[in-house]
C-alpha cells in the first residue's frame, strides 16, 4: 500500500510518498494548489493530512480525494499519558511516534529543533508521556534583541568554533549556538540515565548543525514527524 502525507505549517506544505513504512519520495510547497497539482500526478491507496491552516471541512472543500485527517481524536499506535491531551501539539506526539517507529519500539526521545525545541518521549511500555519545551535558535536571539536596549540581532547561520567571544556580536552568537548545544547535551544525559536503554532522534530544521552529537545511541533524522504521521495513518487504516 501507498500512503500519501500531507504534512501543513504555517508556511511550508511537506509531502511524502512511502511504501509501507519505507520512506519513497518527499517535496515541499507553499501554495495549496501545488499540491494538488503534485497528487494528481502520484498514486497513493490512503491519504492522512495534518495541518495548522485549514480545518477539516475545508480541506475536504480543497482537496478532491478522501483522506484521514489528524485531530486529537484520531487513534494513535501508542498510549497517550499526556496531562492535556487536548493542548498537546500534534507535530510534536508525531515526531516522538516517528521515532518509535524507526525503533520499533520504546523507549524513545524525540527532540525537534523547530522555532521551539521540543524533547518528547515515549517509554518502554509504549506510553508517550511528554518532556520539555525550550526556546530556539531565531527566538533566543529575537529575545536578547527585543528585550534589551543595545543588543542586536545576531545572524547564526554559520555556527561558531570558539568557546570566548571578543565582541558582542561573538559573545550573543556562542551563547546561543552553546547553550542549545549544552541543554542538548544535558537533556540526552538525564534520560540516559532515567531510562538506560533509550535511543535518541534529532530532527527539524537545524538538526544537522548538530549531527556531532550522533552516536551510537543518538540518530538524526531530519524529517522525523513525517514517518510518525505514516505510522499514525497505518494505524488508523489497518
Amino acid at each position: 500500500m501507498t500512503n500519501l502525507i500531507i504534512d501543513i505549517g504555517n508556511t511550508r506544505i511537506k509531502l511524502a510518498l512511502f511504501q509501507g513504512k519505507k520512506l519513497l519520495e518527499e517535496e515541499v510547497f507553499s501554495e495549496l494548489e501545488d499540491v494538488v497539482n503534485y497528487c494528481d500526478s502520484v498514486l497513493f491507496d490512503q491519504c492522512l493530512v495534518s495541518s495548522v491552516r485549514w480545518n477539516r471541512s475545508e480541506l475536504e472543500e480543497l482537496l478532491p480525494f478522501r483522506f484521514v485527517f489528524l485531530s486529537p481524536d484520531t487513534k494513535l499506535p501508542v498510549n497517550n499519558g499526556y496531562g492535556t491531551p487536548a493542548s498537546l501539539g500534534l507535530d510534536r506526539i508525531a515526531g516522538a511516534i516517528g521515532a518509535w517507529t524507526i525503533r520499533g519500539k520504546g523507549p524513545v526521545l524525540a527532540i525537534d529543533m523547530g522555532t521551539c525545541i521540543t524533547f518528547d518521549l515515549i517509554n518502554e511500555n509504549n506510553t508517550y508521556l511528554g518532556g520539555a519545551i525550550s526556546p530556539g535558535f531565531v527566538m533566543r536571539a529575537k529575545a536578547m534583541h527585543g528585550q534589551t536596549a543595545r543588543l542586536p540581532l545576531v545572524d547564526l547561520t554559520v555556527k561558531p568554533v570558539e568557546l570566548i567571544g571578543d565582541n558582542t556580536i561573538t559573545c550573543m552568537q556562542i551563547g546561543i549556538w552553546h547553550g542549545i548545544e549544552f541543554e542538548l547535551r544535558g537533556q540526552i544525559e538525564a534520560y540516559t540515565k532515567k531510562f538506560p536503554e533509550i535511543e535518541v532522534f534529532i530532527s527539524g530544521g537545524d538538526a544537522q548543525s548538530f549531527d556531532s552529537l550522533a552516536k551510537d545511541l543518538i540518530f538524526v533524522v531530519p524529517n522525523l514527524v513525517l514517518y510518525g504521521l505514516n505510522s499514525i495513518l497505518n494505524h488508523n487504516v489497518e
